[in-house]
């Protein structure tokens, strides 16, 4: 299965839902997932606790999920997913306003601002934000490489407007774009969660200090 806009692919359902109410069930058990990862630890996390507050039965869950790690990680993917919509409408809204249409940098604070809304209030998001913890061995599908391939497909159109450096269909240029994509990705993930530590709204000088220090170091890059 694929995101919506074409980016990572999600993990696979056991039965992906094909009738109206059948998705709805299967959002109703990720949404009941989000409200109690808001209550209680993972490690507490239960299938059955889930189809109670959800109100389906348990075989409920397991037509879609063979464990609780697998519903943790559709909520997962369904944040990313929902994080890339809401960065969609902000740049399109912010793009049919009277300064019309901005660069590489406008977009870049328009991602920060939105994990800021997401991990203010989405449910569940505190805990799982977009990816279940994985080992620390690097692999590519660990969560912060999923958010910087996809933040870098949402905003392809707008990469080459703080200069021109190259052709994009370059593989070295593509290379160097990937892996500064994925460390402004890691950097700014570690500098919130510093900013959550110190406020629980998220220390507004940290903030704006990490979206300072992503233009400092993608203007290496794109301008």
């Amino acid at each position: 299965m694929i995101g919506q806009d074409g980016g990572v692919p999600i993990p696979p359902l056991r039965r992906p839902p094909v009738q109206r109410r059948s998705a709805e069930r299967l959002g109703r058990i990720l949404d009941a997932c989000a409200e109690l990862l808001d209550e209680i630890s993972y490690e507490e996390l239960s299938t059955r606790a889930v189809a109670e507050r959800a109100n389906v039965p348990i075989g409920s869950v397991y037509r879609f999920f063979s464990n609780k790690r697998a519903m943790a990680e559709a909520l997962a993917h369904r944040n990313l997913d929902e994080y890339a919509t809401r960065i969609t409408r902000r740049l399109a809204a912010s793009d049919s306003g009277p300064a019309g249409r901005g660069g590489w940098r406008e977009a870049m604070d328009v991602v920060v601002d939105e994990y800021l809304a997401m991990k203010r209030g989405a449910p569940g998001f505190a805990l799982i934000e977009f990816g279940h913890p994985v080992p620390a061995t690097a692999r590519p599908d660990q969560p912060n490489h999923l958010v910087a391939d996809r933040l870098r497909v949402l905003l392809a159109d707008r990469l080459g407007d703080g200069g021109s450096g190259g052709s994009g269909t370059d593989e070295v240029a593509e290379e160097r774009l990937r892996v500064a994509f994925l460390l402004a990705v890691e950097a700014a993930d570690a500098l919130l969660q510093l900013a959550f530590r110190m406020d629980p709204e998220g220390d507004p000088a940290i903030v704006a200090e990490t979206k300072e220090l992503l233009r400092a170091y993608l203007a290496r890059v794109l301008d």
